[in-house]
């Protein structure tokens, strides 16, 4: 232990389990102590300062009694979790000292606000792993633990953690697991007569070949038991199937690719806190971008703008019947595709999502609050909630990625199953057209108001970019174009000027910013040989504004239809949207 190897490594090496080895350390008394990081830097006496393990004799923590809860922060902030899960740490120990319960939290992110001396009681600068979050359990003697509030690094400690002994609040272990196994989870929403879009595991090559084939291209692969759709692709055939398999290096049963049935509509996203009897759902959020584009690399709007009252039903019916069916008691964020008035569950996760802060800011509805005080045993109505969907606001909200490609050369900037934003931004108005507006603006784009469009698009997206291009043209806006794309406009009447692929005249026409904006659709093949894949590198290191989903395209121009309606902007605070 001492030569710095962990639990789980020396299990490996000796064959035996991390539960024994643990055992055997504890046995021969070979524990860690806990030494004190001084926030003051010794200037006054530092009444909440935090500690790190060390094996050593002397310890520096002032164990208190009384009730105690320790609450799992979500690690090392990364492309797919990040400051969502600190807001939820953070609000999660603020409720726990309200309600009079000593707030432990576990983190190791010097960037986070949960790891700042002040925000909960105590602080350990720990790996979220189950050697060192024991440990601190242990040492501390806590009544237990709270794994909703840190993404899915907190949450996939909660089978071991529940396998050695300890309590853990709220949503039950058994919920999670059903979650988390794609056959429990099938047949529960089977029993509840709700679709999902189909999928099986395949735990090698040629049977994710035969699941394909069976489902029928495109399929939505992936690995399990990833963060932010890493590794996540659809594919058209089983061409691009194979080129997948072969990079699926650790495919095993303990392993396994998850094989969907890809589901082209729009994509929904719900969060809700259940007690066990009553769900309250704040409001759904529509994605911009149709299904295939990941949730945090999507454009999202709340209220919803194009679903029917039969689809919204439809959502807050599944949402209670997916809660109580799993026996959820705290956070639970639920993706799901409306596909010609139909509606299919994509994915369960029983835990706080990127989304809860935006739903809890614009609604009023303090979810994190609530899922804690529920795991502390409240009641949601005698908390003054009612049962199911909240009313919608009077005011529009969307959220809108943030980039760094400039940052990130050679990487592909167009929009797909695999996370790539590195942060989100908010835009409130009272109209859809100048919340847009906003959001662009917070992200470091500027929604154009006139000037020359560039458009580079994938064959399968060219008859909906000549239905965009006309009315961008009939906007004021000049239209340039490549290729086969500049051909196909002109050929439904736009009047385009073409522009040579990988011209010199198109670089410098991109360097120098001769564009609003960029409309540029990826098509398959090696990156370095496509001239879109090109394209768009060069809009990111030169800032030009570049639109790689005919989704987003259409948004920017119903704002801008919108916008020269006539209206102005509201500056409004959000205490003053919310008092509307």
């Amino acid at each position: 232990k001492c030569q710095g190897f962990s639990d789980l490594s020396i299990a490996r090496l000796s064959g035996r389990t991390e539960g024994d080895i643990r055992a055997e350390r504890i046995m021969h008394g070979i524990t860690p102590v806990y030494k004190t990081v001084d926030t003051c830097a010794a200037e006054f006496a530092s009444s909440t300062p935090y500690y790190y393990s060390s094996y050593e004799e002397e310890d520096e923590v002032n164990v208190k009694n009384g009730p105690k809860v320790v609450v799992l922060g979500s690690g090392p902030i990364r492309i797919g979790q990040g400051i969502e899960f600190d807001y939820c740490s953070v609000h999660a120990l603020w409720a726990l000292q309200e309600a009079g319960v000593e707030s432990i939290i576990i983190n190791n992110n010097p960037e986070t606000v949960s790891t700042d001396f002040d925000t909960g009681d105590k602080l350990y600068f720990e790996p979220l792993t189950l050697e060192d979050v024991l440990n601190v359990i242990t040492k501390e003697q806590a009544d237990g633990v709270l794994v909703q509030f840190g993404g899915q690094t907190a949450i996939n400690l909660a089978e071991p953690l529940q396998k050695a002994g300890v309590r853990i609040l709220g949503t039950p272990f058994d919920a999670i697991d059903i979650a988390e196994d794609r056959e429990r989870f099938a047949k529960l929403l089977s029993s509840l007569g709700i679709p999902q879009s189909e999928g099986r595991a395949a735990t090698s090559a040629e049977q994710a070949k035969e699941i394909a084939e069976d489902l029928g291209f495109p399929v939505l692969v992936r690995p399990s038991y990833v963060i932010g759709g890493r590794a996540m692709q659809v594919v058209e055939n089983l061409g691009e199937l194979q080129e997948y398999l072969q990079k699926a290096i650790y495919l095993s049963s303990d392993h396994p690719i998850l094989v969907d049935k890809y589901l082209e509509g729009k994509e929904v996203e719900v969060d809700a806190v259940s007690d066990g009897k009553i769900t309250v759902i704040p409001g759904i959020m529509e994605h911009i971008e149709r299904a295939g584009v990941h949730s945090g690399d999507s454009l999202a709007v709340y209220p919803p703008q194009s679903l029917t009252p039969n689809e919204i039903q439809q959502l807050e019916d599944y949402t209670c019947k997916i809660v109580k069916g799993m026996g959820v008691k705290g956070l639970i964020n639920i993706q799901f595709v409306v596909v010609n008035g139909k509606v299919y569950v994509l994915e369960v996760n029983p835990r706080a999502s990127r989304t809860v802060p935006i739903i809890s800011k614009v609604t009023g509805i303090p979810l994190v609050k609530l899922a804690v005080q529920v795991a502390l045993g409240q009641k949601l109505e005698e908390l003054g909630y009612s049962h199911g969907l909240a009313p919608e606001v009077p005011f529009v909200v969307v959220k809108a990625p943030v980039f760094s490609f400039e940052k990130l050369t050679k990487v592909e900037t167009s929009l797909g199953p695999e996370m790539k934003s590195t942060g989100e931004v908010l835009g409130m108005d009272t109209s859809f057209g100048h919340a847009l507006a906003k959001a662009f603006a917070a992200s470091h784009v500027s929604l154009p108001a006139e000037g020359n469009i560039l458009v580079s698009v994938a064959e399968r997206d060219r008859p909906e970019a000549m239905s965009l291009t006309r009315e961008l043209e009939r906007l004021g806006f000049g239209v340039k174009a490549t290729g086969d794309s500049a051909k196909a406009l002109a050929l439904c009447g736009v009047k385009v000027e073409e522009i040579g692929e990988g011209s010199e005249q198109l670089q410098e026409s991109v360097k120098k910013k001769a564009y609003s904006f960029i409309l540029s659709t990826p098509v398959k093949g090696k990156p370095e040989e496509r001239t879109g894949y090109l394209l768009r590198r060069l809009a990111a290191e030169h800032r030009v504004p570049c639109f790689t989903s005919m989704d987003t395209a259409k948004a920017v121009v119903r704002a801008l239809k919108e916008i020269r309606g006539g209206t102005e902007p509201k500056a409004f605070s959000l205490q003053e949207y919310l008092a509307i």
